[in-house]
C-alpha cells in the first residue's frame, strides 16, 4: 500500500497558492456549517517524523475561526492519563458539538510507537486494532465527522529534512534524539505502519494517503480531501471562490 504510492508528485508554488486559497476559502465556509448544524469533527494525522503534519495542520486552521478547534499535538500520556486506559485521555478530549478537534498524533500511537518500542504488550497492540475500530464507530455513529490521513515521505526526503533542521538554527528544535533513534527502526515502524492501515481502514472511516515528499502537494490535498469529506456528511457544497 505504501509502495504504490507515487512520492514524485509535485505543485509549482504558483499553482499551490491558487489551489491552497480556494480550500482555505471553502474551508471556512465549511467550519460555519460545523457550527450550525452542530457537528463534532474529528481529525487525526499520522505520519513520518518531518512528514509535515504541523505545516498541514497549519494550513488548515488560517483561515477558519479560532473559536471553533483546538489541536491536540500527542506525546507520551504524562499524569492521569498514565494510569488509564490508553484511549481515555483521548474520549476526553473529543470535540463539543459543532466543533473541531484536530489530533497530531493520535491513539495509533497504540499499534505504532508502544508496538515498535515495546511499550506495551504484544497481547495489547493486537487486540487495539479492534478496540480502534470499536471507538471509531462509536464516534461516527454517535454523528461525527472523522477524516484519517497517513502523510507518507520516503527515507530519504526524511534525512534531507533532518539534517535541514540540524543546520537552520529556528528549526533545530524541530530534531530531537528521538527522532533519530526511530529513523534507525525505519523497517520496524514500515510494517507497522503497513498493518495499521490494512486492519483499520474501514467503510465508516476510511484512511487517506497522501504522498509527502512535496509539502506544497500534500498540503492541497489534505485540504481537498477535507473539503470533500465535510462536504458529504455535512450534505453542503460550498462555493468555489475562483469561479
Amino acid at each position: 500500500m505504501l509502495r504504490t504510492l507515487d512520492l514524485s508528485l509535485k505543485l509549482e508554488r504558483a499553482e499551490y497558492e491558487v489551489q491552497l486559497t480556494r480550500r482555505q476559502i471553502q474551508l471556512r465556509e465549511l467550519g460555519w456549517q460545523i457550527y450550525q448544524q452542530k457537528r463534532p469533527v474529528v481529525l487525526v494525522f499520522e505520519g513520518w517524523d518531518a512528514a509535515g503534519k504541523g505545516g498541514i495542520i497549519k494550513r488548515i486552521t488560517e483561515k477558519i475561526d479560532p473559536r471553533g478547534y483546538v489541536v491536540y499535538p500527542i506525546s507520551a500520556p504524562q499524569g492521569e492519563d498514565k494510569t488509564r486506559h490508553y484511549l481515555y485521555r483521548f474520549w476526553r478530549r473529543l470535540p463539543e458539538r459543532g466543533q473541531i478537534a484536530i489530533f497530531d498524533r493520535s491513539w495509533y500511537g497504540r499499534v505504532l510507537v508502544e508496538r515498535v518500542e515495546g511499550f506495551c504488550t504484544a497481547s495489547a497492540w493486537k487486540r487495539a486494532y479492534k478496540e480502534i475500530n470499536s471507538f471509531e464507530r462509536q464516534l461516527r455513529d454517535s454523528g461525527a465527522i472523522l477524516a484519517k490521513f497517513w502523510i507518507q515521505i520516503s527515507r530519504e526526503e526524511q534525512l534531507r529534512r533532518f539534517e535541514e533542521r540540524q543546520r537552520i538554527g529556528y528549526k533545530a528544535w524541530k530534531l530531537t534524539d528521538e527522532d533519530w533513534r526511530n529513523r534507525a527502526k525505519w523497517s520496524d515502524y514500515e510494517e507497522a505502519v503497513r498493518e495499521m492501515l490494512l486492519k483499520t481502514g474501514t467503510r465508516l472511516a476510511p484512511w487517506t494517503m497522501v504522498e509527502g515528499n512535496d509539502k506544497y502537494w500534500a498540503r492541497v490535498k489534505v485540504l481537498s480531501r477535507l473539503v470533500e469529506v465535510l462536504s458529504h456528511d455535512l450534505n453542503y457544497k460550498p462555493q468555489d471562490p475562483l469561479k
